[in-house]
This record gives structure tokens, sequence and C-alpha cells, in this order.
């Protein structure tokens, strides 16, 4: 029997999941965990999307267009529209989520032995995608001091090489929280311009963006409309993880026609999500805007009280509802594991990702962990309190 493939062999398992089963056993002892360590909301989806669930009543649940329904791909254009961007609906595929998206992206643009270049720390399933479509992922670092602010256009340009064919960014960015300004972006469309290599813009958290910081789409980017591919998902937007609808966006025909045949193969994106995901848009601002408020307010207490913790060290997000923070233990993980195996306290503890999972860099991000303010903001009081009685507890206990 021969082994499995090498290229699967070189998958990470998620530094978001592989803790779990020590959170299992920990419940299963009767112990309530706060989990801090994945993006999932806790905000109700839009009334109109779950009526549309509800209101189901085909009597055949069919295939839908490779591409998506026309009436959803629409209703994106528009959607596209009111951030004064101009997207057609054949500029625009339906995917199963934005994992999809950015899978196909891959290898539709990237031949096996090709490089991309990402910020690190960097979501880590980006690097499971890369590995299934054989392309070599190069990481540009970024660091809290300065809010893993993007590096100086030189440092981009050092690691552009023939076998390069694009640059990857999130923005608003998972995991550190940042948010790239006009300037940072348009210096990006510069140098992918320049090359003739792709910008892959991953802006699934574009709407919770915080402080009066404006968001600056790569789609806004002048005459880098051939380079530009938008990764979305209503996964964030609408609390609707579950429906697993996302879409691919760029006005590139050739990205798009190649895009299409992985499409076909898979035959459609999901029937009900795609009814659930149009609905939802007619929710609007009228929704999106007090959940942004209400991130933005469980975002500055989570920074309380991390920064209440001594020996703590956080760099405030602009965006998304993800935070670095670095703690005062030598390995972040193993803490992480000790908070779920031998701590609690009242019978509580706390669930983080450990943030080395999300640099490619060896060594990088040890003391880090990941923290997503996905809870209401008592439960983030508590939780703060948990993470700072553990790390008394752990400093003692190594």
């Amino acid at each position: 029997m021969k082994d499995i493939s090498e290229r699967i062999q070189e998958i990470p398992l998620s530094p978001i999941r592989k803790l779990s089963p020590l959170a299992e056993e920990a419940k299963a002892r009767g112990i309530r965990v706060y989990h801090l360590n994945i993006g999932q909301p806790d905000i109700r989806t839009p009334e109109e999307g779950l009526a549309a669930m509800r209101a189901v009543d085909r009597t055949t649940l069919e295939y839908s267009p490779s591409q998506g329904f026309l009436s959803l791909r629409e209703k994106i254009s528009e959607y596209y529209a009111g951030y004064g961007m101009s997207y057609s609906p054949d500029d625009i595929i339906v995917t199963t989520g934005a994992s999809e998206a950015v899978l196909f992206s891959f290898i539709t643009c990237m031949d096996p032995g090709d490089e991309i270049i990402t910020t690190e720390p960097t979501y880590a399933n980006y690097l499971s995608f890369a590995a299934a479509a054989g392309v070599n992922v190069i990481p540009i670092t970024t660091d809290i001091e300065d809010g893993f602010a993007l590096p100086p256009a030189e440092r981009f340009e050092e690691l552009i090489t023939d076998r390069t064919r694009g640059i990857l960014i999130c923005n608003p960015n998972n995991p550190s929280g940042s948010l790239y300004s006009r300037e940072e972006m348009e210096m990006l469309g510069e140098i992918v311009k320049r090359h003739g290599i792709f910008l892959f813009s991953d802006e699934v958290y574009r709407e919770f963006v915080y402080d009066g910081a404006g968001f600056y789409s790569a789609g806004h980017i002048e005459g880098a409309d051939e380079n530009v591919v938008i990764f979305d998902s209503m996964s964030k937007r609408y609390s609707e993880c579950g429906i697993r609808i996302g879409a691919v966006i760029t006005k590139n025909k050739s990205v798009a026609e190649g895009f299409l045949k992985l499409a076909q193969a898979r035959l459609s994106p999901p029937l009900i999500g795609q009814i659930i995901a149009e609905a939802s848009f007619s929710a609007g601002h009228e929704y999106l805007d007090p959940i942004a408020q209400e991130y933005r307010h469980r975002r500055d207490v989570l920074i309380d009280g991390l920064r209440a913790i001594p020996g703590v060290r956080v760099a405030v997000p602009q965006g998304a509802f993800y935070v670095i923070a670095s703690l005062p233990v030598d390995d972040a993980e193993k803490f992480c594991a000790w908070c779920l195996s031998d701590f609690s306290d009242n019978g509580e503890t706390v669930m983080m990702a450990p943030a080395s999972g999300f640099y490619i860099t060896p060594g990088l991000g040890i003391d880090q962990v990941r923290i997503a303010y996905v809870l209401n903001a008592e439960d983030l009081r508590r939780a703060t309190a948990l993470i700072a009685e553990a790390l008394k507890r752990y400093s003692s206990w190594v």
C-alpha cells in the first residue's frame, strides 16, 4: 500500500482548529470554554435571509448555473456599485464560499512551482490552498510593533522572481486586523502593473472598519483591471458561514473563462445558500452599520482587557474582528493547550489560536495568539480575565 500523496502531507493542520480535541475533552469534564479561536459570529443572520430560507417550497432541488444564479450576480453587481466599483454580472462567479474562490483562482492563474507573495501573519488556509495547487508561498513579514502595516515597495520588489505570479492580501486583514490605506493599495497596484502579475485581494471583512478609517478596495486601483482578482463571501458580512456562498470578481476575461472551467467541473454552487444570500442583500446598511459598531465596541473591550495584563503586547486593529496578541510565554501553543487541559477558573477556561500557525517563516509568532472578538462584551471581559489568571498560574506551573 502506497503512502498518501506528498502534496497532502505538506498541507498543515489548521491552527484555528488543531486544539479542538482538547476543547471537547474540557467540555466533557464540565468546563465552559470561551471560544476566541474561530471567526464564527454570534450575530443574528438578517431576517430577509432567514425568511427566504423558510419560504423555500421547491419540489426539486436542482443544479444552478455553474457561475451562479444571474439574479444573485446582479445583486452582487449592485452591491459593488454602492462602493463605487463597476462590475457586471459577467465579471462575477459565485463560489462555494470564499475558500473555493481562492483555490480555483490559484489553479487558474498559476502553474505548479509558481510563486505568490503574501504578508505574514497570514490566513492559514491560504497555505493549504497553495499547497493543493502546487504553488510556493513567499512571505513578506509584517510586525506587531507598527500595527502589521505593509512593508515598503522595495521589500516586495526584492522578492519578485521570474516565477512570481501574484501578490495576495487580505484587507481588512485576518489574522491581524490591520487595514491597508489607499496609499498602500496604490503601491501594490503599481507593483503588479509594472511586473504584469496578479493582485489577489480577499475583502470579505470590508464592512468592518473602525475609527473613521476608509476602505480602499483593489477594485478602486486605476488601470489594474487585468491584474485584480477579488475574493468575497457572505459568511461574515451576513453571519451566514454555513450557507457557503462566496464569489470571485474580476474583469480579466481570461481568468474568468479559466475559472469557469473549474466551476463547471464542480457543477454548481449551493442552491439554498444562493437563495438565502440573494435575499440577505436586501438587509442593506440598516443591518450592517450597527453590527460594525458592535464589533468596534467588542474590540475596545478586548483591547482594554488585554492591555491591563502585565507583559501582553497588542496592536489596535482597524478592521475585521481579529487581533494578534504577544503573550509573556515562551511557547503560545503550549500555553493554549494547557489552558484547555490543565487550567480552569470557577469551571471556565478560554480557547485561542496559536499564532505561529499563521506565519510561514519558522520561529515567528511563537509567543503570539490570534483572538477573534466574536463574543459579546460581557463574555469578552470574562475571557480576558481568564487569560490574565491563566498567565499567572502558568508562570508557576512551567
